[in-house]
């Protein structure tokens, strides 16, 4: 009987290997060219090819793939057999082709450019809901820069981590608390391919740890004209536990998130090299890729034959490093045990340095052997240039790293910004969309944006509310299904989730907040006072709604007690009908809200919030910020855009003063919101609020959208960082040799120069300035002396270099340096100081040293 069965299962096992596949129907491969194509996703042109396909599991996945994988063969026949379909289809592909072959602005703008590759390392990608490797804000600004690059002809490729569970999904129980779940993402139903050697065997790399090997699975994302790479430990050769590395994004403890680190730095270098491509710019977007600094120094070496400090300084000035993190305890950090138990055999053996020597790249006190290994102080010293996200989050970072350059002044730590913005094209409505082509025109994101402000003026005022009613009620319709759904798996009985059907009104004020749940973005600022909320919500006259969601992280305690909060006050204080809490928060719920909500609320405490991007997705959609003057809106804000608030100054996690920001958004909302939406002119117009949204749009959209933010880069950094590298790598890396020389001379002298006798002499309007400087046998070439005074409020500092006049005679090193400058200022002013000077280096970012004289 048991032979009997084995035979019927083996024979079951060949009829399906026999059943015929969809993949040989013809049409086939030019619908998976789509499918597997990110540009899809966000332009939306293919949407009803899926839809017409299968619109239930279209509507529940908005996964193209998936779609593809699921349908039957006889539903493929069907629709190839109808003209209306393949002509559809033919222009999508023939879309497809000429947006690819077409010279886009990079081309255009830079036709003879040095930059030819720029590899952008990240942690996450947030492309679509239909490839789940991102959290949050970070995966945002990745998955829209890529885009935008796709779009601008900007030759970048991505690199990061497949994740078999990515980050969390999210359920609200019965008792309102937050539960995780970890669905396992199976490949073959996400839109990736798995890269392939010519010979066709799947790129599989060796990646070794203490005592053992790891392998790595590659696989690639088509994003428009660029790639993503990812890597995945989850390898049948792998141990079972090696293969859960790349289990969890941002899960397990500082074990895993190291050797994750590992894997996406060095690993994902390793693949670069095995690709055969060869960055000029290596762009770090966060400090967890920072070991690509290493294993890109190691490439060099094998290349040139130069040790690592040479091939360091050679490969540094092709490195950027984009810090998002806006307070110290952000930074991730490790054990000098961990760090020297995962890459000591690799520093000693394949850097030919030290673990000492490496562990000092990673801290503020290179001999101290007890601090931590901070990711972002090594990103800082292997990288060219530095940059926050935002203009305020530029000056949080020079003073959260000014440590690392001792006695600059903090104005002069270098690290710059540029702000944030989101891809408009992934966040507009179709709506949106069509307004703004009707306005702009279709290429308005993938052009220069320059023109778009004055061309939204032109649209009138009812055009502009008719498209908000209408945004609005599509928004309702959303959250309707979507929180019977919630209620429907929660639990909860048939009478609330009919309920829950006829929930909000599409005519009210509608309100949206958003966000990961995290103590410093403070979201019970609204819950203050509750007894004033709820007055606000439920006046009949002029009703309020809000909608909500938001995930804390499994771990983070008060963040998830934030999450019960809300739910309480909504269930047991008679907000049920005016406060919506919706679950799982993630990128297709994100685009429904920023589409629809008429005022996005951000209460962080300043300057705790980097950048920010949520705010910025209402723009384009035609919501208004009221947000505190943190991040990107400490330089969006203008009173006709929108609102403020806060006094824009620091106050920590005072209770006090979170008091008094909680009770200004309540007047906020009472005297100016509600009444400017609800004050209507003889058409029902809110003429006052029209003219708010249409400023909002038009000042705001282009300045904070990806279009600008690649630009910038490519500009301010790309650019330049890619003829800096050449110019170091030329002649087998001769400059970056001679400024690892220089850094190196300076090191071993420099506590041993010391200035001597300055004398001031005023005569005539002017300030005669004469110094002794005493060099220790350095080449004085290799220095600057000059005079620095702080700027005048208002004013830059004075930074006035001196001559060298002579060599003193009583003295083998010593120097006369000179200088006037106009009497203007008292001479008590102005101080001399000695700082480090190289024509190919830049300084303090690669010679942090300075004297000043006493």
């Amino acid at each position: 009987m048991e032979d009997q069965e084995l035979a019927d299962q083996t024979s079951d096992r060949k009829l399906l290997y026999r059943l015929p596949s969809t993949r040989d129907v013809e049409g086939y491969d030019s619908l998976a060219e789509l499918a597997l194509d990110m540009r899809t996703t966000w332009n939306h042109s293919a949407d009803h090819i899926w839809k017409q396909l299968d619109p239930a599991l279209w509507g529940l996945t908005h996964n193209p793939w998936v779609v593809l994988q699921t349908v039957s063969r006889e539903k493929l026949q069907s629709n190839f057999a109808n003209p209306v379909f393949c002509k559809d289809l033919a222009g999508l592909m023939q879309d497809r082709s000429d947006g690819v072959a077409a010279p886009a602005w990079f081309q255009q703008t830079h036709p003879q450019s040095p930059l030819t590759c720029v590899a952008y390392f990240c942690m996450e990608f947030m492309l679509s809901e239909a490839l789940p490797i991102y959290s949050g804000g970070l995966g945002n600004v990745a998955g829209d820069q890529l885009k935008a690059a796709s779009e601008l002809g900007v030759p970048v490729i991505g690199v990061g981590l497949l994740y078999q569970q990515g980050y969390f999904r999210q359920v609200i129980d019965k008792d309102g608390a937050q539960q995780a779940l970890f669905p396992y993402n199976d490949p073959g139903q996400l839109p990736i391919t798995p890269l392939r050697r010519p010979n066709g065997e799947w790129l599989r790399l060796e990646f070794k740890l203490p005592g053992y090997s790891v392998w790595l699975r590659a696989w690639q994302v088509q994003v428009g004209r660029t790639r993503l790479f990812l890597l995945d430990s989850n390898d049948a050769a792998n141990y079972p536990a090696h293969r859960g590395i790349t289990s969890e994004l941002y899960g397990g403890g500082s074990e895993l998130r190291l050797m994750q680190e590992l894997v996406l730095g060095i690993g994902g270098w390793k693949l670069l090299a095995e690709l055969g491509i060869k960055p000029e710019v290596c762009h770090l977007n966060e400090g967890h890729a920072a070991f690509a600094v290493l294993e890109r120094a190691r490439n060099c070496m094998k290349e040139t034959g130069h040790g690592f400090e040479a091939a360091l300084s050679i490969t540094r000035a092709g490195n950027l490093f984009t810090t998002h993190t806006a307070v110290a305890a952000g930074f991730d950090r490790f054990s000098p045990g961990l760090i020297e138990q995962y890459l000591g055999n690799y520093a000693e053996k394949e850097l030919g340095i030290t673990c000492h020597h490496l562990l000092a790249l990673g801290r503020q006190n290179r001999d101290d052997s007890s601090e931590f290994f901070n990711m972002a102080y090594l990103a800082i010293r292997g990288s060219g240039a530095v940059n926050g996200v935002s203009r305020l989050h530029g000056e949080v970072s020079r003073h959260l790293f000014g440590s690392l350059f001792r006695r600059w002044p903090i104005d002069e730590v270098p690290i710059g910004h540029v702000t944030n913005g989101v891809h408009m094209p992934t966040w507009d409505s179709a709506a949106a969309d069509d307004l703004w082509t009707q306005a702009c025109g279709k290429s308005r994101w993938v052009e220069t944006t320059e023109m778009l402000e004055q061309k939204i003026f032109s649209v009138p005022d009812v055009g502009l509310w008719q498209f908000r009613c209408a945004a609005s009620k599509t928004l309702v319709e959303f959250v309707r299904q979507r929180l019977s759904r919630q209620l429907t798996a929660s639990g909860a009985p048939p009478a609330a989730i009919e309920a829950a059907k006829g929930m909000l009104d599409p005519d009210a004020l509608t309100l949206g907040f958003a966000r990961r749940f995290a103590t410093y973005k403070r979201p019970d600022l609204l819950l203050h006072d509750p007894e004033r909320l709820l007055r606000l919500l439920n006046n009949p006259q002029r009703p309020v709604q809000l909608i909500m969601a938001g995930k804390a992280h499994p771990a983070d305690e008060a963040g998830k007690d934030l999450i019960r909060k809300w739910i309480y006050f909504i269930r047991h204080t008679g907000a049920r009908a005016s406060v919506i809490f919706l679950g799982d928060y993630d990128m297709h719920l994100t685009e429904q809200l920023v589409q629809g909500v008429d005022v996005w609320i951000n209460t962080p405490r300043r300057p705790w919030e980097a950048s920010g991007t949520s705010g910025m997705k209402v723009l384009v959609n035609g919501g208004i910020n009221l947000s505190v003057l943190d991040g990107w809106w400490a330089e969006a804000y203008t009173p006709e855009v929108g609102w403020a608030l806060g006094d824009g100054k620091e106050h920590g996690d005072d209770p006090a003063w979170d008091a008094v920001e909680a009770e200004a958004l309540y007047d906020l909302l009472e005297h100016e919101v509600i009444p400017e939406f609800y004050a209507r002119d003889t058409q029902g117009i809110p003429t006052a609020w029209v003219k708010r949204m249409r400023n909002s749009m038009a000042q705001l959209t282009p300045r904070f959208s990806t279009n600008r933010v690649v630009r910038e880069y490519t500009e301010s950094h790309y650019l330049p960082a890619a003829a800096a590298y050449h110019k170091r790598s030329a002649d087998n890396g001769a400059a970056g040799a001679r400024v690892s020389d220089w850094q190196q001379a300076l090191a071993k002298k420099w506590s041993a120069l010391r200035f001597g006798e300055m004398t001031v002499e005023t005569e005539g309007g002017q300030h005669a300035f004469l110094v002794h400087m005493y060099l220790n046998d350095l080449d004085p070439e290799a220095v600057r002396v000059e005079l620095y005074a702080d700027g005048i409020p208002g004013g830059a500092p004075v930074r006035q270099e001196m001559a060298r006049l002579h060599q003193l005679v009583a003295a083998a090193t010593g120097y006369a340096y000179h200088a006037r400058l106009p009497a203007d200022r008292p001479a008590s002013d102005y101080t001399a100081r000695l700082i480090p000077r190289h024509e190919e280096a830049t300084v303090p970012l690669e010679a942090p040293e300075i004297l000043w004289q006493r």
